[in-house]
């Protein structure tokens, strides 16, 4: 049977801090997340496992937020621990952390990864080993109050612009109407890297790149970036609360499904939990592909998921490669897919009429789930957190108006080409 731990992150001043009881003899570990059903949906699955092999499993949960799970896998990780078998990790990360993990390949059929989206079983490679399985993919997209929409005779915007003029104008009549707390759009804005995911939207949108292009060269300051920043900016205190700029997702789902935002941008899993019973924007509430920033602009998400890989320094190695491929499977991620809304990495499963059933939008946004913009962690290796952290606190500093986006962005460019020293 499987039972539950928690990581408790602390105050992070430079290393996270461990508080888990370490795993069992004989017993496997592995890290989940818990952002929206996460936990709930891992622990139903490693159940599930456990019940058909005989094996305990511990389940662990990690900080929601994706800087800190890093720096505590970091932490671990450099240690040799074998505290935990099999690690959720961020599709980001392989490049950063594959030295500690297993080559997964050997476990696996070929047609059972050929049957995974292409780009990311090349994106979990890392010197020709698989250090990843795909679990489940992500893009960022925006959630729209379907019925506020169609009561004040709008569309589902298609330009950053158009959003932002639908949503001044909803807002405004709504607070008339005595919805005071209505706001107009609520985003990933805190310093983290949920707010590189949000910026390299905007940017990308625009037209301005993906911060560092596939030569491995530092693009960031151009002018279609700088507009990007600097239209988002204007957001803040008239359509965005400046609240935002300490939300996460889940501090952003929390106001969009209580029915205080007309707009949100956020990752599929809200769908399940904004159609909830509980929820009180239940059938309330459309899905649609991020707006372009200009009319030959890209509708583009940033491409998102986690994988799970094998530490290396597991002593049940054997196990917790079986776990994953169950956990992996065409089974599994369709369970999780109609239960969570976690977007399959499976192709097949987006032809699967339950999975489309529970989820609409999964065939209609399937290009954007697919051709997602990557973040440069391909292109900058182990520095890649590096170059995120240097990203995000210079949207955020654009963001709360203490820098302008020019210069924030011609600053971060030259502490970036200082570090592309490193990859090049």
């Amino acid at each position: 049977m499987a039972t539950t731990t928690s990581l408790a992150v602390g105050a992070l001043v430079g290393a996270a801090v461990l508080a888990a009881t370490p795993a069992a003899a004989q017993q496997l570990a592995i890290s989940c997340g818990a952002v929206g059903q996460e936990l709930k949906l891992c622990r139903d699955g490693v159940a599930a496992w456990s019940a058909e092999t005989g094996v305990a499993v511990d389940v662990v949960s990690t900080p929601n937020s994706t800087s800190e799970r890093l720096a505590l896998y970091q932490q671990m990780l450099a240690s040799g621990s074998a505290d935990i078998d099999v690690y959720q990790i961020d599709v980001i990360w392989p490049g950063i952390l594959g030295a500690h993990f297993v080559d997964l390949a050997p476990a696996f059929e070929p047609a059972t990864l050929d049957g995974h989206f292409r780009t990311i079983i090349e994106n979990n490679t890392v010197d020709g080993e698989l250090k990843a399985i795909p679990w489940f993919t992500d893009a960022g997209v925006l959630y729209y109050r379907r019925d506020l929409l169609e009561a004040h005779g709008h569309e589902p915007p298609t330009t950053w612009e158009e959003m932002a003029t639908v949503a001044a104008e909803v807002q405004a009549a709504e607070r008339a109407a005595g919805n005071e707390r209505m706001t107009g759009y609520v985003f990933q804005g805190n310093a983290y890297e949920g707010l590189t995911c949000n910026a390299l939207e905007w940017i990308h949108s625009h037209g301005g790149g993906r911060i560092v292009n596939d030569a491995g060269e530092v693009t960031v300051d151009n002018p279609d970036a700088v507009a990007a920043l600097e239209e988002a900016a204007s957001w803040v205190g008239e359509i965005t609360p400046q609240g935002v700029l300490a939300y996460q997702e889940e501090e952003a789902r929390g106001v969009f499904q209580a029915g205080h935002a007309v707009f949100m941008r956020n990752w599929p899993y809200a769908w399940a939990l904004a159609n909830a019973e509980d929820s009180p924007i239940k059938g309330k509430v459309g899905v649609s592909a991020l707006p372009k920033g200009a009319e030959d602009g890209a509708r583009t998400g940033t491409l998102g998921g986690w994988n799970l890989a094998v530490s290396r320094y597991s002593d049940m190695r054997e196990e917790a490669m079986d776990l994953v491929a169950f956990l992996a499977s065409y089974e599994e991620q369709k369970r999780r897919a109609i239960e969570g809304a976690y977007n399959p990495t499976i192709a097949a499963l987006y032809e699967d009429a339950e999975v489309l059933e529970a989820n609409p939008f999964f065939g209609e946004l399937f290009d954007t789930f697919v051709n997602a913009v990557a973040r440069p962690s391909d292109v900058t290796g182990a520095r890649y957190n590096q170059v995120s952290t240097e990203f995000w606190n210079a949207t955020h500093n654009t963001l709360n108006g203490s820098m302008s986006a020019d210069r924030a962005l011609s600053q971060l460019e030259r502490k970036l080409e200082r570090l592309s020293r490193t990859w090049r």
